[in-house]
């Protein structure tokens, strides 16, 4: 109930404040599954696109944010319930699969999911290549893909800073993607990495980033 009451707050107060630019909303399905696959530019990208959209948005997030005690921890816990955040654990090659897997739970629930394809922020502001977790959920769910351009987010919570400033954002959701004809192309690998270029260039389309034919790969004790 107090995650219930927290997001009928939310979503009118975040609009009143951020004053939020938001295009192509209606190429959100209002059911069925769904993956948006989004630029990544701020740790406050999961709030903003799940408190935009016109349904709820489950993003995965560490599962320390629901084991914090007091009421710090309670808040903290209500939050995440409240936008839809699946608590999975992470660091492992195991960890990876089990946020593929924790994900297509999620879409074989009928949910909408939101995914980062470049893996991790891009401290630059630059577009950098798509990992292909994205195109083995779309493969594997049938679900069709909506690409999701942010703008401005890395402004109200910069690398480093930990309040919140007041900036405005855009965000842009694209039209939807079907990949459904090659759930069953050989070899999967070609066909993974055809998918999630498709879905980088869509991103690319609607955000009008630099692109970066490299992974985003970060420094060990920064991903820490």
């Amino acid at each position: 109930m107090f995650a219930l009451v927290l997001r009928l707050i939310l979503i009118p107060l975040t609009r009143v404040i951020y004053r939020p630019v938001i295009e192509g909303r209606e190429n959100v399905p209002r059911r069925g599954p769904v993956i948006l696959a989004s630029n990544h530019l701020s740790f406050i990208d999961s709030m903003v696109i799940p408190l935009v959209a016109p349904r709820p948005v489950a993003f995965l997030a560490k599962k320390e944010y629901w084991t914090g005690t007091g009421i710090k921890g309670r808040i903290m816990r209500s939050f995440f319930i409240a936008i839809s955040a699946v608590p999975v654990e992470r660091g492992t090659h195991r960890a990876a699969q089990a946020s593929l897997d924790a994900s297509l739970a999620v879409l074989n629930e009928g949910m909408a999911f939101g995914i980062y394809p470049e893996g991790t922020r891009s401290l630059d502001g630059r577009l950098y290549r798509g990992r292909t977790g994205v195109a083995w959920l779309a493969l594997t769910s049938g679900a069709p893909v909506v690409p999701v351009a942010l703008a401005g987010t890395q402004d109200i919570q910069p690398v480093g800073k930990r309040l919140p400033r007041v900036r405005r954002v855009t965000v842009r959701f694209g039209e939807p993607m079907d990949f459904s004809d090659r759930r069953d192309l050989k070899p999967v690998g070609p066909v993974r990495r055809g998918v999630t270029d498709e879905i980088m260039d869509a991103i690319h389309k609607l955000s009008g980033q630099t692109r970066v034919a490299a992974y985003n790969e970060r420094p060990s004790e920064d991903a820490a």
